[in-house]
């Protein structure tokens, strides 16, 4: 027993142990190799990637399959992922690029259905309608997404500029208006001002500067420095307008309705 038991250890050591042999130099290298050295051969050893051939269609028929093909693949894609946007908003510009304009418009809609707060998709959607032209359709986006998403600032921008662009002033106005009737915040109030110094209109921007100061109670500090931001502001645009007089009123209502909130350096320094 003792000598198959002798047999079968020296089979073992044979077969797979191993002497793990010892470091007999343990000094440093002569030449060190840098981390800068391994990413430069890692990069002058790189292959250059290869890209899929150019798929060029010559027919109908081709041109029919490979929409058929593309269109699976985006279906499943959003299938799969059904609360991912980013897939839809892919589908659809993919079929506006083929000027399928109805397909992307559902593609947009159906998208709306599963997340209608997601802003860029709001935006891309009016996007594509502006680019191409179909201003009644970007009109009736922009106007869906202003109500379901009042408090989106960029919706209403992007809305008045698309007006302006088009010299429908008129509808600019209104959109402001309607932005207003939502208590935004100062910047609504700065656009309406700048679209109506654009149009050299100064009747209606001493209007606008009336109800912007009005547009809320002083209650607070910070609605104190706000209302005396208002009437600096006002009072700046008489000036522009070399109507000291009118600058002037500004300043002293500003005191007077204010108080102690205009007790501050950069208001006398204005005011000077």
């Amino acid at each position: 027993v003792n000598l198959k038991m002798n047999g079968a250890l020296k089979d073992v050591s044979s077969m797979g142990v191993q002497r793990i042999s010892k470091v007999k130099n343990k000094n440093p290298a002569a030449i060190q190799i840098t981390a800068e050295q391994l990413l430069a051969e890692a990069q002058a050893h790189r292959q250059d990637e290869t890209l899929p051939p150019v798929e060029r269609i010559t027919d109908p028929e081709e041109l029919d399959d490979y929409k058929y093909r593309t269109r699976k693949e985006f279906e499943d894609s959003i299938r799969r992922q059904t609360h991912h946007i980013g897939n839809w908003m892919k589908y659809a510009e993919w079929e506006a690029g083929l000027k399928e304009f109805r397909r992307a418009r559902s593609i947009f809609e159906r998208a709306l259905e599963v997340d209608y707060q997601h802003v860029g998709l709001w935006l891309r959607y009016a996007e594509m309608e502006m680019k191409n032209k179909y201003i009644n359709h970007a009109r009736n986006v922009w106007e869906r997404a202003c109500k379901l998403l009042p408090g989106v600032d960029q919706f209403w921008l992007k809305y008045t500029y698309m007006e302006e662009v088009i010299s429908n002033y008129d509808k600019v106005r209104e959109i402001f208006e309607s932005w207003l009737t939502w208590n935004p915040k100062d910047e609504a109030w700065h656009a309406y001002l700048k679209f109506e110094e654009r149009m050299n209109n100064v009747k209606n921007c001493r209007q606008i500067f009336e109800r912007f100061i009005d547009s809320s109670p002083n209650i607070g500090d910070q609605e104190a420095s706000d209302a005396v931001a208002r009437y600096l502001k006002a009072a700046t645009f008489e000036e522009k307008m070399n109507d000291r007089e009118r600058a002037r009123l500004y300043y002293e209502r500003a005191l007077a309705e204010l108080g102690e909130a205009c007790l501050k350096e950069n208001f006398f320094l204005a005011f000077c």
